[in-house]
């Protein structure tokens, strides 16, 4: 299989979707079943969020799409709303 980039999918990759969460439950249930799979607190969850938001985050040119995807949707739903006389 052959991407839009050019690049080769081998293995894994290359499977169908559905055989691909076929695999990784049986692993994952392996896993549990084993006691080796590890399971996020509530608080590693929340520290793990924070993390990603921050890498985000330093991303300004994201940042800024975001903020003009969002201001758009504001205006537009605002224009939507019936005026109200007064």
């Amino acid at each position: 299989m052959v991407t839009e980039e050019g690049k080769r999918h081998r293995g894994f990759a290359s499977m169908e979707t559905e055989k691909q969460k076929e695999i990784a439950s049986k692993g994952g249930k392996a896993a549990h079943a084993k006691g080796t799979a590890h399971e996020f607190t509530r608080e590693e969850a929340r520290k793990a969020g924070r993390k990603g938001g921050e890498t985000v985050s330093r991303n300004r040119e994201h940042m800024a799409e975001i903020g003009r995807k969002g201001g758009k949707s504001s205006h537009a739903r605002k224009q939507a709303e019936p005026q109200e006389a007064g």
